[in-house]
């Protein structure tokens, strides 16, 4: 198939790109700069193709008709775009999402439903939009599928932090065994998901679209972390004890975390539920969280970060 990755240079684009070209596809990856084709070509994918766009502006989009493209794979968040623009001339949408786009979690696991609309952050005009293409299943315009991610681990990223941050200063803090603050009381669900694992899943919607087409699927690990247990298996991985103390949630908020965008990852619980993509497409994470972890902490030692 010809398939479009528009972000394919990104940390799920960089696992999914050589998937599908050693599936055989014709892939072009769409991005605004080349800073990963490099990267590509050292590994032995030639074949890859760059197209230099701005997937935000509608003119630019339009222009992407000319290529006939089947599949379009979008990951920056502008599937709405694609799918109003140019969903009369492909056969297939398949666009990144987030939990969070769900709202804050009643229960865990937590299904493929719209829970309880919290905080804006642009996720909810997100979910509406995925709603209106999932439900214009006709004919004349695209199959859409939507993969709705939890935390996103592995290499390539500097993984997520004891404050819901990606800071590399904030990892060498628990390297030195510094003490760790977390909220009193029931505990937040953690759950890192690897890149690769979702890269795989991708590749199954893309080949499977019978299964997949209008569909939204929930991807993540096996299972999640307890907030202490999240800091716990940094503390193996870096071979230190991480002393943790626990305070009030107003002192955490006000004190400790202020950014919703970082304590967030403390408060609503992050636990796909991932039946239903196991059920209709196969799907079987390879890494858990804590093996996505560490493999992201050695790619931060790969890369001298830490």
């Amino acid at each position: 198939m010809k398939i479009l990755v528009v972000g394919g240079t990104g940390h799920i684009g960089s696992f999914l790109v050589p998937k599908l070209v050693k599936n055989g596809h014709e892939v072009f990856v769409g991005t605004r700069g080349r800073t990963k084709q490099k990267l590509y070509t050292e590994n032995g994918f030639e074949g890859v193709k760059f197209i230099n766009f701005d997937v935000s502006k509608d003119e630019e989009v339009l222009s992407l008709k000319k290529y006939n493209f089947e599949v379009i794979v979008d990951f920056p968040g502008e599937a709405y775009r694609i799918w109003r623009l140019l969903g009369d001339s492909v056969s297939h949408i398949a666009a990144c999402g987030s939990l969070w786009m769900f709202g804050n979690p009643h229960v865990v696991p937590t299904p493929e439903v719209l829970q309880e609309v919290f905080w804006d952050y642009g996720y909810k005009t997100r979910f509406d939009r995925f709603c209106e293409m999932l439900e214009a299943n006709n004919r004349k315009t695209a199959a859409v599928t939507g993969v709705m991610i939890p935390n996103v681990c592995g290499p390539g990223k500097i993984p997520l932090d004891q404050y819901g941050c990606r800071s590399v200063e904030n990892h060498k803090d628990m390297i030195a065994g510094k003490t760790v603050y977390l909220p009193d009381g029931a505990e937040s669900l953690i759950g890192p998901c690897d890149a690769e694992d979702i890269a795989d899943f991708f590749v199954l919607a893309i080949e499977n679209r019978e299964k997949s087409s209008n569909q939204l699927f929930n991807i993540g690990a096996e299972y999640s972390l307890t907030a202490s247990e999240f800091i716990k298996a940094y503390g193996r991985i870096y071979g230190v004890n991480i002393p943790i103390q626990k305070v009030s949630w107003d002192k955490y908020v006000k004190e400790i975390n202020c950014d919703i965008g970082a304590w967030w990852h403390f408060y609503a619980h992050m636990l796909p539920d991932i039946r239903k993509a196991k059920k209709l497409l196969g799907y079987s994470p390879e890494y858990t969280p804590e093996q996505t972890m560490y493999r992201a902490v050695e790619w931060m030692k790969k890369e001298k970060l830490l």
